[in-house]
């Protein structure tokens, strides 16, 4: 093969759409592997520079706000609104007005976004103290300082986002995940580079290299789609208006859960040692965060589009949900049980520095643990509300994740500032939180597409379910047999052999189990590695049709 031939071919993989659910699935979670991992090394970074530090959590609290004001302004819309309204101008054959409703958005956004980051910015003491109170003046000073820059990478992310809605509109995934693991990169490049010089800021400056690689890698692609920049009056523009119609339960319910996130790092700076607190709360959540990341996240943003398309359909709809359902789950509880179970080792493995001392590692560990018991809730909820939005309905995931937030916070506070539990408290009203969301989100749904057949529902939950607990003793028993009388796990080899053998042990029983309890991802995921050689043919062959996948780049 000559190296133009491999170039080809490299260059058609990157620029293939994706035409089903499964495939668009398998491409995401790729990619959010991808990412994951440079998370992964990232936070390590982190810690085996700063430690579990006040320093660090000083910093981790610093992105709060920022990030706040990026997922109340743009992520709404993005996430409930622009795609749908995009690809009806595509499906329609107005490619132009499509164009011309994107860039306008854009605008909007940016404008709107830089006059509240401009009142952020000058009056940043007066921000950080409101949020976080119990941390010190010097603190406080130090958090003010790290977002201002952190503001300015948020400024370059949105136009990263933007490129990446408008690229899964056409069904490709592929660019933008990859371009999204940049991010992660920057912060990377930003530590090994600037840490000598400028300490923790290091990271900060990190945060506006890497959003600039990922809007800069998405270009060419843009590009070859068709995609041009064309203005328009806001008011006149149809597609605005649809837009603000759409997204307004949607932002509002995100104005709730990030004020939740807000008033989490109060309560925090509430505890002993509040910096240390947050790291601890913070590196939990992230690993408790990356399964619902990759498995949660991913199935629902691809199964998103076609729920879209079928929402007229409600057979049809209520067929791909149940498939999209079941997969999540499948994929979600197991690793749910590997985290509560083989939480010490796992936080070790992954945050084991020098500088993250024992105490540390047992307390994420314990925390994880409470986060990890409400994962499946955390990642259904995902495929749920896009159910929702599919079905243009925003109002009702805006009135449940409300009510269930308030529940979250109200038990967060009594758990901090009456109890005195500690950090792991606010991970429990979490998970708390999270599973009355799911249960009440569910339940609305299914009465609002008259229903989905329980006798499938009930029996698929149950095996999945029943497996898992199973799954559970494998991982529990060899861990502690090994422990006690094979490996010394004081060293790293051991530690990471113990870890290895129990982890199979039990998805060995868990695969085995659903398989003999004939449960249907069982045979789509042993069929996907069986055949790993014939990947391709598998995932086109999907059933979940992606529709609009013939739409052609002008």
């Amino acid at each position: 093969m000559t190296t133009k031939t491999l170039l080809q071919k490299s260059l058609s993989l990157l620029v293939r759409q994706q035409t089903n659910i499964l495939s668009a699935a398998f491409i995401i979670m790729a990619t959010v592997i991808f990412s994951q991992v440079l998370g992964l090394v990232r936070q390590r970074l982190l810690v085996g520079i700063f430690g579990a530090s006040n320093t660090l959590g000083v910093y981790l609290a610093s992105s709060r706000l920022p990030d706040t004001l990026f997922q109340i302004i743009i992520a709404g819309a993005l996430s409930s609104a622009f795609i749908p309204v995009f690809s009806d101008y595509l499906v329609k054959d107005k490619k132009d007005d499509g164009y011309q409703f994107a860039t306008t958005l854009l605008a909007l956004g940016m404008i709107v976004f830089f006059i509240i980051s401009l009142i952020l910015f000058i009056f940043a003491p007066f921000f950080t103290h409101l949020v976080a109170p119990g941390f010190s003046p010097s603190q406080n000073g130090l958090m003010g300082n790290l977002m201002r820059i952190l503001l300015v990478g948020e400024m370059l992310f949105i136009v990263g986002s933007f490129f990446s809605a408008i690229l899964q509109s056409y069904n490709h995934f592929l660019i933008p995940g990859v371009a999204s693991a940049m991010y992660n990169l920057g912060i990377i490049i930003g530590l090994l580079t600037l840490w000598p010089f400028v300490g923790i800021y290091a990271p900060a400056y990190g945060v506006i290299i890497g959003s600039l690689l990922f809007a800069l890698l998405q270009i060419p692609l843009v590009r070859r789609v068709g995609f041009r920049f064309h203005f328009s009056e806001i008011w006149n523009n149809a597609g605005i208006k649809e837009v603000f119609h759409l997204m307004w339960p949607r932002t509002i319910s995100l104005a709730i859960f990030q004020a939740s996130t807000l008033i989490t790092v109060t309560l925090v700076s509430f505890l002993q040692d509040p910096g240390r607190s947050y790291v601890i709360l913070d590196y939990a959540q992230t690993l408790a965060f990356a399964p619902v990341g990759l498995f949660g996240q991913t199935i629902a943003q691809a199964a998103f589009p076609v729920l879209s398309r079928e929402k007229d359909k409600i057979e049809s709809f209520k067929t791909t949900f149940l498939s999209s359902f079941f997969q999540m789950l499948y994929l979600i509880l197991p690793v749910s049980v590997l985290l509560i179970v083989l939480r010490i080792p796992v936080v070790r493995l992954i945050y084991g520095a020098s500088l993250f001392d024992w105490p540390a590692t047992v307390l994420t560990g314990r925390t994880l643990a409470f986060f990890a018991i409400s994962l499946f809730a955390q990642a259904l909820v995902y495929l749920v509300s896009r159910g929702f939005y599919a079905l243009h309905d925003t109002r009702t995931p805006l009135v449940i994740g409300g009510l269930t937030t308030g529940i979250m916070i109200a038990i967060g506070a009594i758990s901090v500032l009456l109890l005195h539990l500690g950090v792991g408290s606010i991970a429990v009203a979490y998970s708390i939180g999270s599973v009355l969301n799911f249960l009440l989100l569910f339940i609305f749904l299914d009465r609002k597409v008259g229903g989905f057949h329980k006798g499938t529902l009930f029996s698929g939950m149950t095996k999945i379910t029943f497996a898992s607990v199973c799954t559970a003793f494998a991982l529990y028993i060899p861990i502690k047999l090994l422990d006690q009388l094979v490996f010394d796990t004081t060293k790293t080899i051991n530690l990471l052999m113990l870890t290895g053998i129990s982890s199979l042990a039990g998805l060995s029983i868990y695969v085995f189990l659903t398989w003999f309890l004939d449960v249907k991802e069982a045979r789509t995921f042993l069929l996907l590695f069986k055949r790993i050689g014939d990947w391709r043919e598998i995932l086109d062959t999907s059933e979940e049709v992606i529709e609009n996948a013939s739409l052609k780049p002008s």
